[in-house]
C-alpha cells in the first residue's frame, strides 16, 4: 500500500456551479409540424415526388397557354399527327415520323405540314399538348374538390361519433355500414339517372361514399385520446365539449388527416379516370386524363402517343401522391423519430 500515490482531495470536489449554463438548452425548440418538416425533408423518395407533383400542377395551370392551340378546335387534315417537337428533331426523336403498315413515314412532310405539335394530334387533329394539360387540370380538380368535402365531412362525423360514444356512436356507426354497402359504381349511375354526366355528378358521387373511410379512422384516434390525461384536465378545469374537440382533439389529429387526405387524392383521380373510360363519366368535347385514355385505347396498336402520354402523367400523379403520403406518415408518426 506505501507504494501507491495519494490522490488529493482536491480532486474529489464537486465543480463549480454555472448558474447560466445550468439552464441552457442545446438544441433549438421545435414545433410539431416543424419537426415533421425536418424529417420530411430527409425522405428523399417524398422531396423528390414533391417536385414532379408541383411541376404537374404548374403544367396542368399554364400548359394549355405554352401552346398556340386551344385543344378544342378540330382540323381532320391535321388529325392523328405524331409527336413532333423543335430541336429534338435534329436528333432523330420526336421528329413526326411513325410506322404504318410496316414502312416508316412522315405526316408532316407528306401533308406540308409546318406546325409543331409536341405531343401530336388526336383523331379531330386537336392539339394532344392542350388536352392533355387540360384533362390534367380537371383530373386535379375533381380530386382535390372530393377530397376537401371527404376531409370536411369525415372528419367532422368522426369527432362527433367518437367524442359522445355510447348510443349516438351506435347509431352513427350503423349508417356507416349502411352507407359502405353500397358500391360505388352503382352511386354513380343513380346519380347519372339525376343529373347530366359533368363535373358535378362524378364529385357528388364520389362525395357520398368516399367520407366514409376517413370517419372511421378519425373515430378510432378520437376513442384512443378522449381518455387520457390532457383532456380530462380540461375537462376538470372547466373546457367545454367545442373547445375540447376543436381545441385539444383536432390538433393532435392533424397528421392522421393530412395524411388520409392525402391517400383520397389518387384514389379520386383514379375513380374518376375509370368513370371517363368505361364511358359513363366526363363528357365530350370535355377532357379529363380518362377521356383521354379512353380515345387512345381505340387505337393504341396503331398510335400508342394517344394513350401513352396521358396514362405517364396519371402514373406520376399517383405515384408521388403516394411517395409523399408514406413520408407525411413516417413524419407525424412518433415512433418514427431518429
Amino acid at each position: 500500500m506505501s507504494n501507491m500515490t495519494e490522490i488529493p482531495k482536491s480532486q474529489f470536489e464537486p465543480a463549480p456551479r454555472d448558474n447560466e449554463n445550468n439552464e441552457k438548452i442545446e438544441k433549438p425548440q421545435l414545433s410539431f409540424m416543424k419537426d415533421a418538416w425536418l424529417r420530411v425533408r430527409k425522405n428523399k423518395g417524398a422531396v423528390i415526388s414533391v417536385i414532379f407533383l408541383g411541376f404537374i400542377v404548374l403544367m396542368a395551370i399554364i400548359g394549355p397557354y405554352l401552346s398556340p392551340y386551344d385543344g378544342t378546335t378540330q382540323d381532320v387534315s391535321k388529325s392523328n399527327l405524331p409527336p413532333r417537337v423543335p430541336v429534338l428533331e435534329d436528333f432523330g426523336i420526336f421528329d413526326g415520323n411513325q410506322v404504318i403498315g410496316g414502312v416508316e413515314t412522315n405526316k408532316y412532310e407528306d401533308l406540308n405540314i409546318e406546325e409543331y405539335y409536341w405531343f401530336g394530334t388526336d383523331s379531330l387533329g386537336r392539339d394532344l399538348f392542350t388536352r392533355t394539360w387540360l384533362g390534367t387540370r380537371v383530373s386535379l380538380y375533381i380530386a382535390l374538390l372530393a377530397a376537401a368535402i371527404d376531409m370536411a365531412f369525415g372528419v367532422i362525423y368522426g369527432l362527433v361519433s367518437g367524442f359522445k360514444g355510447g348510443r349516438v356512436d351506435n347509431y352513427m356507426q350503423r349508417i356507416l355500414e349502411v352507407m359502405s354497402g353500397i358500391p360505388n359504381l352503382i352511386v354513380v349511375i343513380l346519380m347519372l339517372l339525376i343529373l347530366e354526366p359533368g363535373i358535378l355528378s362524378i364529385t357528388l358521387a364520389m362525395v357520398i361514399t368516399g367520407w366514409i373511410g376517413m370517419a372511421r379512422v378519425v373515430r378510432g384516434q378520437v376513442l384512443k385520446l378522449k381518455d387520457q390525461e390532457f383532456i380530462l384536465a380540461s375537462r376538470t378545469l372547466g373546457a367545454k365539449n367545442g373547445r375540447l374537440l376543436f381545441k385539444h382533439l383536432l390538433p393532435n389529429l392533424s397528421g392522421i388527416i393530412i395524411i388520409n387526405t392525402m391517400f383520397t387524392i389518387p384514389s379520386a383521380i383514379f375513380f374518376e379516370a375509370f368513370l371517363s373510360f368505361i364511358g359513363i363519366g366526363l363528357q365530350a368535347p370535355q377532357a379529363s386524363l380518362g377521356t383521354l385514355i379512353e380515345d387512345g385505347y381505340k387505337t393504341f396498336q396503331f398510335l400508342p402517343h394517344l394513350m401513352v402520354i396521358p396514362c405517364i402523367v396519371i402514373c406520376i400523379i399517383l405515384i408521388t401522391c403516394n411517395l409523399i403520403g408514406d413520408g407525411l406518415r413516417d413524419a407525424f408518426d412518433p415512433k418514427m423519430r431518429d
